[in-house]
């Protein structure tokens, strides 16, 4: 019930971002892959990805305060252990805190409109496999150099077992810098 909440929560302000950008656009969205230079694509994506990664790490580590913990993120923390649909698992006034991010990215940094859906596809992915209680990621990527920078289920899980660190969305630059990477959890099962 409160995934479906949220995504209704998360689907007003997108709607209303399409809607502008179709009627009258509004937006920075583009259309002609020409109007910018090929490799911005890629950089447009890595540009959302780290701006929405940033907003997520600070209003999820504020979500983790007494209050708005006891108020909003509990919701999110009583699926245990988490499970996919635990990706969408939010009180209301914790997912309006996310639901406006790439709405308003869409204002401010020009991106193609595949990449903007490249960036959709990511968040949901990455959202859904950090909560399905098991790894999808090859053990050399989790403990490569790869995954000492991407958020992974293991490193996910580790946040859901302790609550107080691990609050990247995307990335563990966040973490990292703050001194609040825990490093990666461990399964007490596997995947059926």
């Amino acid at each position: 019930g409160w995934s479906l909440a949220s995504a209704a929560i998360y689907g007003v302000p997108a709607g209303i971002v399409a809607w502008g950008w179709d009627n009258f656009g509004w937006t920075q969205i583009y259309t002609d892959v020409n109007a910018f230079p090929i490799w911005y694509l890629p950089v447009s994506i890595f540009l959302y990805l780290l701006a929405h990664d940033t907003w997520f790490y600070w209003t999820h580590r504020l979500m983790h305060r007494p209050f708005w913990f006891k108020a909003a993120h509990a919701v999110h923390h009583e699926s245990r252990p988490p499970t996919a649909w635990a990706a969408m698992s939010f009180h209301p006034w914790e997912a309006l805190s996310g639901a406006f991010v790439i709405p308003v990215l869409v204002f401010l940094i020009p991106v193609h409109v595949g990449a903007l859906g490249a960036v959709l596809a990511i968040m949901t992915i990455m959202g859904v496999t950090n909560h399905m209680g098991w790894e999808c990621f090859p053990k050399f990527v989790v403990n490569g150099s790869l995954g000492r920078w991407l958020i992974t289920a293991t490193h996910h899980q580790k946040h859901h077992e302790a609550y107080r660190g691990n609050y990247g969305l995307y990335f563990r630059f966040w973490d990292k810098m703050c001194g609040t990477d825990l490093g990666l959890g461990h399964w007490s099962r596997r995947p059926h």
